[in-house]
């Protein structure tokens, strides 16, 4: 090519945030950049991946710029599959590589692929022999300072032309591979190396006659940039920024110059030659046209009987499908069950029918329909969600379960002839098993032609924070702090965290630091961290993959991913099926087995009944605590308020309770109506047909859909994206098909006002809808836990409590322990972990439950299963040694049998006189004594004893266990909670009982029964803490942190908030397991069973003996305490004599009561006067009035009287 001498240039080198922790931009940013700068093209070069290809081809293509898709290859010195090297430097060197048309594009996609999947060594790495196999329609660039071109160069010069021998042959090979089409890159960053590289450079392209081209390795967009990536390279490489050794760009010119400044480059050299080489990028630019078919289908066709259509065998499935749905439903029948469906039925799935064959999705729903019939026949449950649901081919096929012409699903919701984009049928499946269906897909359409879907990690805030945080060299609790004062939003940006007024604002302007730390955060805030794997999504197409999209493994994974994100894998054409893995299935699954394992009963989930009368209760009584989808305490509270009588009511439930619903007053409307305290208003026959199931609600889009088509004359399919318009507020769209309603509704009989103001309705309310298909299905797997919870109660806590093992928590209070109280509540027992008793897992025997050996920490599945397969085969342990030399100490280590011992899961194997203290004493000499009769075992030795075995081999006698002091009450309690989560010995409020029981007004089993607003004491461990920020702070207030917690006694527990004004003042006695003293007030919504408590004042537990008391009462028995127990009461209060007046509440013998103040005698409280009148009177004979802030004290006094006169 011969050189343009014009003054244009294209970028044929650039770094996006897709080269993960080394690119400061997104891809956004360099396409407008670009465009700003007047260019007409634009190349992306991200290290070893095409992560932003597709999403920069598409962008670039927006603004008007030509896009270049390349790859910065990394190529192995020998071959990809030689992984010897010392370092990643001596692994590989880097290559530029760009597709000049779509043959160059297919076989980037296959390098990317194969350098990832089989030359991976440090980087993804192709070599030489792939790169000549496919360097058609690419155009290669020798590439930066790391290229092999470029290290060859390194202390050469054109005096010592003998060095240059080893670039020369370098060059030589490319120039043969490709051609014209390979170029000598040369670069201008400020750096002396560049320099030095490109003198020998121009020397060695003059010589063979390889034209140079002029690049900038850009790895952000504007100067100012630099420190960002500075940073990202600090976060990459774990170094800390002061690190003076570690990596870094040595100048600020790596970013997205102008022409002009190109053309001002490489000062030292020849003008003429320097516009050949700048100008030489657009040369190379122009050359370059890829034109991608985006949204052509690669869909995987579907294999069918001789002569069948994929439409034909479709119809054959579902109406095979819909006679067996419908066998007891009568009304779905012409006649009887047996015979011809109704017509009703026949036209709904030939509406449907008809819009997916037009759409040419019949293969799509077959492909489907196989995969969940793989399922159902081994037993593996699955259940579609979302949109999906409101198909009746998908109903019939079995991917959904509940029937859409029952609850008036729509399918136009899902699916209609205007919405050419593929279905998206997302399938929920038992987590355990869903990837045997993923299996079963691979091979059935070939392992090479799916993958699951990549998706990447990005800097939110507080990562952000974190990671700069650790660059910067601040200490983990100083980063801590400041994360803290991010709101705990989803989703909230830096920038709306530190707006004006903020915390974190106000940390800013008061600390440079901080200012420092949260500026550069957000400036790599939203950029790509990281490449993982999609929870749910797996791609299949026709051909392998690499034809179509570039493939990778996820480091230390072997499951194969594709490099683009889904949107990106969709938009190629290519056909997406979410395999969702949903917990609660399985533990819907666990429950039938366990039900049929311990009562014979073989239960379907789908013949459960949906008018049980005992649900419905336990739903009312908001007693849900691992009920799908109606666990939270708003829930709770909104089921106690609403009282379901009726499925539809569980359907609804999950649609109300959003912001949306909660603020615009729908959940107060339903409630209000559905109970008769109010009137719903229809203001046409049509919107009480629609909308009496929901109490005149407008709650689901379906029916907003309904009243469009209804009223509007607008077709189901047009009112889908009216909804969606209303929801985007789309104004002119809005606007279109209000005029068409108006008309539709005066068609109809009403007047233009009334009809405009019926549309106003549908705009205020559209925009909350709901899917009800997706609720629905939702509410047929709620109320089936709901139901298994009431029926089948301990089965189905056993599998709720396996269900929560692999996200135990035990730094604080998990779903374990929730759960377990949860038992507790139901009068459930739940047995403490032995090894001669447990199973792996939670299991039911005989009305109660045993705990799962692997629900202790540092005892794994593995370990747990170890010891339960050797006692069922051979019989329980006798002991320790015992247990030790039979199961194997690779599996079951000294950690494991340590915290077997904290759990007390060993107490079984202890003689009348040991204890644990014994068995931690024994654990050394137990497991190499284990190890030595294994080894025995294995080498096939035999013990003294057995050499003179005839018949049944005599018991080894029992070792002892070292004499050793027994573990303290504190360290055993410790020890359990440590590995349990919980307490079993004792609870750690016992020596905390007598002074609770002395101070408090209520217990968490009563304060139920306080009046609303009413003013308590209560006691006990601060768990689940949770500390937060309001979005905004309160008129007139500054504060915006504040602490939601459980306040636990020994009973149970109340869920309290510590708002921002009294966390300003109490927050430093907020700390997890803390025993406090608390007032606060009681906070419960009308017709709520749902308790909190708003705190007004809290006291650690070891300051309370310093707090002013108003008043001691002390409780007289006439018939247990006479004149003599009286006396002695006199002295022991004169012995302590002080500010405190006394009162006695005597009890008569007729059973009335007397109150009596103590004239002349005050005195001075103490935990010493405390047990010295319980030992003279008896637990529970004293009260006091604390001084507690924050709340009404005559109100408090008064009740705290009453319930001292009443116990």
């Amino acid at each position: 090519m011969e050189a343009d001498t014009s003054k244009s240039f294209t970028h044929l080198h650039c770094h996006s945030h897709y080269s993960l922790l080394d690119g400061a931009s997104s891809i956004d940013r360099l396409v407008h950049r670009a465009s700003e700068l007047g260019m007409n093209s634009l190349a992306l070069t991200d290290h070893g991946n095409l992560h932003g290809a597709l999403e920069f081809y598409s962008k670039a293509k927006n603004v008007g710029l030509n896009p270049i898709i390349g790859y910065e290859a990394y190529i192995a010195p020998g071959s990809r599959f030689q992984k010897d090297a010392g370092s990643q430097k001596e692994a590989s060197y880097h290559l530029t590589l760009l597709a000049q048309n779509r043959t160059g594009f297919a076989n980037l996609l296959k390098l990317a692929t194969k350098a990832s999947l089989e030359g991976f060594y440090f980087k993804p790495r192709i070599d030489r022999e792939i790169l000549a196999a496919h360097s058609e329609g690419l155009v290669c660039l020798s590439g930066c300072l790391s290229s092999e071109f470029s290290r060859a160069l390194i202390g050469s010069s054109r005096e010592q032309n003998d060095s240059l021998n080893q670039g020369r042959q370098v060059a030589s090979w490319f120039q043969k591979i490709f051609g014209d089409r390979y170029f000598i890159e040369v670069q201008d960053n400020g750096l002396d190396l560049q320099r030095q590289v490109t003198a020998a450079a121009i020397d060695l392209s003059n010589e063979m006659g390889i034209p140079p081209v002029a690049t900038c390795d850009c790895h952000y967009v504007n100067r100012e940039d630099a420190e960002a990536q500075d940073i990202l390279l600090c976060v990459n490489t774990g170094r800390f920024r002061n690190d003076a050794s570690r990596m870094r760009m040595d100048t600020t010119e790596f970013y997205l110059k102008s022409p002009s400044e190109m053309y001002e480059a490489f000062s030292d050299q020849d003008r003429q030659w320097v516009n050949g080489a700048v100008g030489r990028s657009q040369e190379i630019a122009d050359s370059v046209s890829i034109e991608l078919e985006l949204g052509k289908r690669h869909f995987p066709g579907f294999d069918l009987p001789s002569g069948r259509t994929a439409a034909d065998e479709l119809r054959r499935l579902c109406l095979e499908g819909l006679r067996s749905r419908y066998t007891t439903v009568e009304k779905r029948w012409l006649d009887a069950p047996g015979g011809d469906l109704h017509s009703d039925v026949l036209a709904r799935l030939d509406r449907e029918l008809d819009v997916i064959n037009t759409l040419g999705f019949a293969s799509y729903f077959l492909i489907c329909w196989d995969f969940v019939r793989h399922a159902r026949e081994r037993g593996i449950p699955a259940s579609a969600r979302g949109s999906g649901v409101g198909s009746l081919v998908a109903y019939s096929l079995y991917l959904s379960h509940v029937c859409p012409l029952e609850y008036d699903l729509l399918f136009e919701r899902f699916l209609d002839v205007s919405r050419l984009e593929a279905p998206d049928i997302d399938i929920d499946f038992c987590k355990e098993r869903r990837g045997e269906v993923i299996d079963y897909v691979k091979q059935k359409y070939g392992e090479a032609n799916v993958a699951q879907i990549g998706t990447f990690g990005t800097l939110a805030a507080r990562a952000a924070i974190r990671d700069v945080g650790r660059a910067l060299g601040m200490s983990i609790p100083q980063v801590d702090k400041i994360i803290s004062l991010v709101p705990d939003q989803l989703g909230i940006s830096l920038a709306e965290a530190t707006v004006p007024g903020s915390q974190l604002a106000d940390a800013c302007d008061a600390d440079a630091q901080v200012q420092e730390l949260v500026d550069l955060a957000s400036r790599i805030e939203g950029l790509a961290r990281n490449v993982g794997t999609h929870a749910a999504a797996v791609v299949i197409a026709d051909q392998p993959l690499s034809e179509y999209v570039p493939l990778q493994r996820v480091t230390g994974k072997e499951e194969v991913i594709t490099q683009w994100s889904m949107g990106d894998v969709e938009r190629a054409g290519l056909m997406k099926m979410d395999f969702l893995g949903l917990r609660y299935l399985t533990i819907v699954t666990k429950t039938l087995e366990i039900i049929e394992r311990t009562r014979g009963e073989n239960l379907d989930p789908l013949a459960f009944p949906l008018d049980d009368a005992d649900t419905f209760a336990l739903l009312c009584r908001g007693e849900t605590k691992g009920i799908f989808q109606l666990e939270s305490g708003g829930i709770r509270d909104l089921l106690q308020r609403m009282k379901p009588d009726h499925f539809l009511d569980i359907v609804a439930v999950n649609a109300l309770y959003r912001p949306g619903p909660l603020e615009g007053g729908m959940v107060d409307d339903y409630v209000a109506v559905k109970h008769g305290r109010q009137q719903a208003e229809y203001p046409h026959p049509v919107m009480k047909d629609v909308l009496e199931e929901t109490h005149g609600v407008m709650v689901y889009q379906e029916q907003v859909m309904r009243i469009l088509e209804r009223l509007g004359g607008i077709e189901l399919s047009s009112a889908y994206t009216c909804i969606k318009a209303i929801s985007k507020k789309k104004h002119e769209t809005i606007a279109a098909f209000r005029e068409q309603f108006i008309m539709g509704a005066e068609e109809k009989g009403f007047s233009k006002a009334e009809a405009s103001t019926l549309f106003g309705l549908i705009e205020k309310f559209a925009g909350y809808g709901f899917n009800k298909s997706h609720s629905t299905a939702y509410a047929l797997l709620a109320w089936q836990t709901a139901y298994l919870k009431t029926l089948y109660p301990t089965a189905f806590m056993a599998a709720l409590l396996t269900g929560d093992i692999p996200g135990r928590n035990f730094k604080k209070k998990d779903s374990v322990v929730e759960h377990l109280e949860d038992c507790r509540r139901m009068e459930i027992t739940v047995e403490p972990p032995d090894v001669n008793a447990s199973e792996a897992e939670f299991s039911a025997y005989n009305g109660t439950i045993l705990f799962g050996l692997c629900a202790i920490k540092g005892c794994g599945k593995q370990a747990a299963e170890a010891i339960v397969h050797e006692r069922v085969v051979h019989g329980a342990y006798r002991d320790l040694f015992d247990l030790c030399g039979r199961v194997d100490g690779s599996v079951v280590n000294k950690t494991a049998l340590e915290n077997l011992t904290k759990a007390g899961a060993l107490d079984s194997l202890l003689g009348e006189q040991e204890h644990r203290g014994a068995l931690f004493a024994g654990i050394e000499r137990a497991v190499a004594a284990g190890a030595a009769r294994l080894a025995d075992r294995r080498s096939g030795q035999k013990n003294l004893f057995a050499a003179f075995e005839e018949s049944e081999p005599e018991q080894e006698p029992a070792a002892v266990l070292p004499d050793v002091p027994p573990l303290t009450d504190l360290e055993m309690r410790s020890f359990e909670k440590e590995v349990l989560g919980y307490y079993v010995h004792s609870h750690p409020l016992a020596e905390y009982k007598s002074i609770l029981q002395t101070v408090c007004t209520h217990g968490s089993l009563d304060v139920g029964n306080a009046q609303p607003r009413a003013e308590v004491v209560m006691g006990g461990l601060i768990g689940s803490l949770k500390l937060s920020n309001t979005k905004q702070p309160r008129p007139g207030s500054t504060f915006t942190r504040y602490g939601m917690f459980d306040l636990e006694d020994m009973q149970g527990l109340v869920r309290s908030i510590c708002w921002p004004e009294e966390y300003a003042r109490l927050g430093d006695f907020l700390s997890q397991d803390a025993v406090v003293v608390v007032s606060g007030t009681v906070d419960r919504r009308a017709g709520s069973e749902e308790t909190n408590l708003i705190i007004n004042d809290i006291i650690p537990i070891s300051s309370i003996w310093s707090r002013p008391i108003k008043c001691m009462h002390l409780k007289i028995s006439e018939g247990r305490h006479d004149s003599v127990v009286l006396d002695r009461l006199k002295e022991l209060l004169a012995r302590h004599a002080g500010e405190t007046p006394v009162r006695m509440i005597i009890e008569l013998l007729d059973g009335s009561r007397a109150l009596l103040d103590v004239d002349g005698q005050k005195v001075k409280w103490s935990g010493e006067l405390l047990d010295e009148i319980e030992g003279l009177l008896g637990a529970g004979a004293v009260r006091v009035q604390t001084s507690l802030s924050g709340g009404r004290q005559d109100n408090r006094n008064s009740k705290k009287r009453r319930a001292f006169q009443s116990s």
